[in-house]
């Protein structure tokens, strides 16, 4: 009877000896290494944020907006007649008074035209001084009754007519001669020019704006108020402007005139504000800040704008309690400057993320950056020989493998 031991060739019997003696020692070397090896600790992801602490007062509710210096009263002058620009006297940022000249147009068609005036008033100048004469004659043979009634009332309409066509070429020829004065655009005010919209050589319209010319001395600053601020601005009186210029002077400033309509492209009302007292420094087109101050009845806490955190179209802040944050929703009531006004959510007292607020999620764990850290405490006596006998635990394995080398 065959056994398992005499079916085996003896070479192959030696050849699995030989290859299970490294494959035994292999693995009790793996077994001794992973015992060995340290267990991965798990680091907590702690986010280190700025934070303060919330306090109620009674703030100033404020609204700064950027605008722009204009005159209050700007011209767009044009010519009374069409023709065609000859001359431009003035350029961009040119002062001028009152009567200076601007522009002017070639004035050959209109002297012509009033030559022609001037004919036609001489003709009938004419035609009325023998209408007169021939009515007076036939007045004289009326008297000696040599011609008869109704021939003398044919001579006087022939005088009235003569008379009235004399009076329409005299105020034609006084209109044509006013034509021919209006080739020259001249200043109605001292101002300064602020535009030109037409060159030399362009055939223009009766009508059409060539020059701007703003008129010296009163200027507003035009700013543009968005939606949820228009109702609140009009009860606010205080007013006040700073020039981007100077930014350390403040010029009073009193709200003139609040477009009722939204701008079409910029869905913004479009508000004036004039400056007080003579402002020599201030110049057109210059960029200024108007800050809309009044008072809040009631107290409200202020937070940088850095400290809300939006998600959904609504606001919230991360509030810290015990080191661990949490998501609140705020009721924000206006800003002032760089900071938001809270109206609901929070209460004072409360500790609130200022910086690094997007990087943060609910029940996180964070540090505050300027508290300094808790120092770790010593090792206590028991702690030694947990110490020892992991000293040991480590070199006990190594001297295993030696052996085992051995």
């Amino acid at each position: 009877m065959l056994t398992p031991e005499t079916t085996i060739h003896p070479q192959a019997r030696q050849f699995a000896g030989r290859r299970a003696v490294p494959f035994a020692f292999i693995l009790a070397s793996a077994t001794l290494l992973l015992a060995c090896s340290k267990p991965v600790e798990k680091t907590e992801d702690i986010r280190p944020v700025r934070t303060i602490t919330l306090a109620s007062s009674n703030i100033d509710i404020n609204a700064e907006l950027p605008g722009e210096v204009r005159p209050r009263i700007e011209s767009r002058l044009g010519f009374r007649v069409p023709g065609k620009i000859v001359a431009r006297k003035v350029d961009a940022g040119t002062l001028v008074k009152r009567g200076q000249v601007l522009m002017q147009l070639d004035p050959q068609d209109l002297a012509l035209a009033q030559v022609q005036a001037k004919a036609g008033l001489s003709a009938a100048e004419s035609n009325r001084d023998l209408a007169k004469a021939e009515l007076k004659r036939y007045q004289e043979l009326r008297a000696k009754n040599f011609v008869a009634a109704a021939v003398l009332d044919g001579k006087e309409v022939a005088a009235k007519s003569a008379q009235s066509t004399y009076e329409q070429a005299l105020a034609a020829y006084k209109n044509q001669s006013n034509q021919s004065s209006y080739t020259s655009l001249v200043a109605d005010v001292d101002g300064v020019v602020t535009g030109i919209d037409a060159e030399v050589g362009q055939v223009v319209a009766a009508g059409t704006p060539v020059v701007r010319v703003a008129q010296m001395g009163a200027m507003d600053v035009v700013v543009g108020i968005p939606e949820d601020k228009i109702n609140s601005i009009r009860q606010m009186t205080d007013v006040n402007v700073r020039l981007w210029a100077n930014p350390g002077q403040s010029i009073p400033g009193k709200l003139r005139e609040l477009s009722p309509i939204a701008d079409a492209v910029t869905r913004t009302y479009t508000a004036k504000v004039s400056l007080s007292g003579d402002n020599k420094d201030v110049q057109l087109g210059m960029t200024a800040y108007v800050s809309f101050n009044a008072k809040n009845p009631n107290n409200a806490i202020k937070v940088p704008l850095t400290a809300l955190f939006q998600e959904k179209n609504a606001s919230s802040v991360w509030v810290v309690e015990s080191g661990v944050v949490r998501l609140v929703p705020v009721q924000v009531a206006g800003s002032s400057g760089e900071e938001a006004l809270l109206a609901g959510g929070v209460k004072p007292g409360q500790v609130v993320v200022t910086a690094g607020a997007n990087l943060l999620k609910n029940g996180q764990k964070v540090t505050i950056l300027g508290v300094e850290a808790a120092p770790t405490p010593a090792p206590t006596a028991a702690a030694a020989p947990a110490k020892a006998v992991a000293a040991a635990s480590e070199t006990a394995p190594a001297a295993a493998v030696a052996g085992a080398t051995k």
